[in-house]
């Protein structure tokens, strides 16, 4: 790692920070739900933006949209736009971030990535801030993957625990919401529901199934080998990824559930020694971005109307595993915003800490 970022990379990003500088910031797919959130991420948390470009597709290109009280209008996406930008975010699709990804570097800019584009690349650095922002200064090429957001939720509570007792074993299945899918699937999933309610028929548009009253197996493509979807495979290597762990046994069951906002998971994590629920519980309570949600007596656990809206991930439901007679293993459950701390949220931490680092 340079030396010039290590004291600040080697620690968890703070809350709010302030570059020297007004930055110019591009917002590639600003059009977007996770375009919309990295707009407010931007301005509720005081980032030093001295431009904004908002980048989307030719058809988009006019709109107006708000930033710090004042109308900023979306310009077309093309080789040009990102001369003299500090940070590029990409929120726009993989083939979009292979092409213009590396134009952004070229330009100049400090490139973070929210697609699955260079997530698995061994050149670039895959970063949740609060598990290994160290690992940005491992990042020659200016390029930062943000990762899945079911991976990016999960290890704000799987790294606390790691770093105490070596997890060896990890297991979960998700329940993950319509903003998982984007801007048209939360829409489908209110049209859906509102003809539902009144007795009427919704042919699907967006997703393969009907998404009212309904839940089913997330709508990424099956692997004919596995039989795990691209979801799931995804989640998996992504976590051992960011948990250092490329060998970590792990196995993941993704379901699209008919909740507008927030994504929540159980799982269940075997760990190379005993854990106690208050050991665990204690843990968690002080690691950043987390907030404990674990009233047995009121049943009050993490839920995704609470987790919406909030930067931290909720995690609850922290028990023994009674199948594991060892004592190594505990349940808990687990729910995060998907477009903040699965997407925006995580983009612009990573911004602020480069920020803090002097890197832009």
């Amino acid at each position: 790692m340079p030396q010039s970022l290590s004291p600040i990379l080697e620690r968890p990003a703070a809350a709010k920070t302030r570059a020297p500088r007004p930055l110019t910031v591009a917002i590639v797919g600003a059009t977007g739900a996770v375009g919309a959130e990295l707009i407010a991420c931007l301005e509720r948390r005081g980032f030093p933006v001295g431009e904004l470009r908002l980048l989307a597709s030719p058809r988009s290109a006019g709109r107006t949209l708000m930033f710090q009280g004042q109308p900023v209008t979306v310009q077309a996406l093309d080789e040009a736009s990102f001369e003299g930008v500090d940070v590029a975010f990409f929120s726009a699709g993989a083939s979009l971030s292979r092409r213009y990804g590396p134009v952004a570097v070229a330009a100049g800019a400090w490139v973070v990535d929210n697609s699955s584009a260079f997530r698995m690349d061994a050149a670039t650095p895959l970063v949740v801030p609060e598990v290994n922002a160290w690992r940005l200064g491992e990042a020659p090429g200016r390029l930062v993957a943000n990762p899945n957001c079911v991976a990016a939720i999960a290890a704000v509570v799987l790294a606390p625990l790691h770093a105490r007792r070596l997890i060896v074993r990890l297991v979960g299945s998700t329940y993950q919401a319509a903003s998982g899918a984007g801007a048209a699937a939360m829409a489908e999933l209110r049209e859906a529901t509102a003809a539902a309610l009144a007795g009427e028929t919704y042919p699907p548009q967006v997703l393969a199934h009907p998404y009212a009253f309904n839940l089913f197996s997330h709508d990424a493509e099956i692997d004919p080998e596995t039989g795990y979807n691209g979801e799931e495979l995804k989640v998996m290597a992504e976590l051992r990824k960011l948990l250092a762990a490329p060998d970590l046994p792990a196995s993941f069951t993704c379901i699209r559930v008919p909740v507008l906002r927030a994504h929540a998971m159980a799982l269940t994590v075997r760990f190379a020694e005993p854990v106690s629920v208050e050991e665990a519980r204690a843990w968690l309570s002080q690691a950043p971005g987390v907030r404990v949600v674990d009233d047995r007596e009121a049943n009050h656990f993490p839920m995704p109307g609470e987790a919406s809206g909030a930067d931290d991930v909720l995690v609850g439901r922290i028990r023994t595993d009674l199948s594991d007679p060892s004592g190594r293993s505990l349940s808990l459950f687990i729910a995060g915003d998907q477009l903040l701390k699965g997407a925006a949220l995580n983009a612009v931490q990573i911004a602020e800490t480069l920020a803090r680092a002097g890197a832009l």
